[in-house]
């Protein structure tokens, strides 16, 4: 939406919140110096691929190895959160493995598939495909006892396992706050594009039971909401 509303105009300030990559969808020319009439927050913050791992580690000490479930046509771009992932799963001494999925008939093959293996977690990386098939996903990472990383509350709620991510309603309360500098003479080109700093751990206590997952009362302790 923010690249069509972009297009149509090159004077008229916009902000935006909750995008994926406003570098690569041509919205700026850099986070620092956006340099045009739009800026905004970002829906992602690099280094959060790592402390998926991490959780995941925690909440499923057993994890080996770490499946990435993403559509190529619609997911975020990898050079944005693999190298965190890549980085914390070498100090975890945790495999990654990429699970590609093109189709909603090929969701329940691939989650089969790695249920088969030791030691298996799946982190559902941030993607439209995956938001539109949530109930799907989390429903078949339940039936087959994989542990699941989640990028948004929405999955946990839904029913997944637990998950970690900016939180969006500050995002947009941010926003507001650019909106009013703007209407007050500052120009979008000179408002720096922020990512995420605040973020929300949820936790499904009840398909943590379904999964055999016992969950740290530490990590319990740490959530911004344990799901009972």
């Amino acid at each position: 939406m923010s690249g069509a509303l972009a297009r149509e105009t090159k004077t008229i300030p916009i902000v935006f919140a909750a995008v994926s990559d406003p570098i690569g969808q041509g919205l700026a020319s850099s986070l620092a110096r956006p340099g045009g009439n739009v800026t905004g927050f970002t829906a992602f913050e690099p280094t959060m691929g790592g402390k998926w791992v991490e959780l995941l580690k925690e909440i499923a000490p057993r994890t080996g190895r770490v499946a990435v479930l993403f559509n190529p046509a619609t997911a975020v771009p990898s050079n944005i959160l693999m190298p965190s992932i890549q980085a914390a799963a070498s100090s975890l001494a945790v495999e990654v493995s990429s699970a590609p999925v093109h189709s909603k008939d090929e969701i329940e093959g691939i989650v089969a598939d790695f249920a088969r293996r030791s030691g298996i977690s799946l982190i559902v990386m941030p993607d439209v495909f995956n938001v539109t098939n949530r109930e799907l996903i989390t429903a078949l990472t339940t039936r087959y006892a994989v542990p699941t990383m989640y990028f948004n509350r929405v999955f946990v709620e839904t029913g997944g396992l637990i998950s970690y991510g900016p939180d969006y309603a500050e995002q947009f309360h941010q926003a507001a706050g650019y909106i009013d500098r703007i209407l007050k003479g500052a120009k979008p080109a000179d408002l720096p594009i922020q990512v995420p700093t605040k973020f929300e751990l949820v936790i499904n206590i009840k398909v943590a039971k379904a999964l055999g997952v016992d969950v740290p009362l530490q990590l319990q302790q740490r959530a911004d909401e344990v799901i009972e």
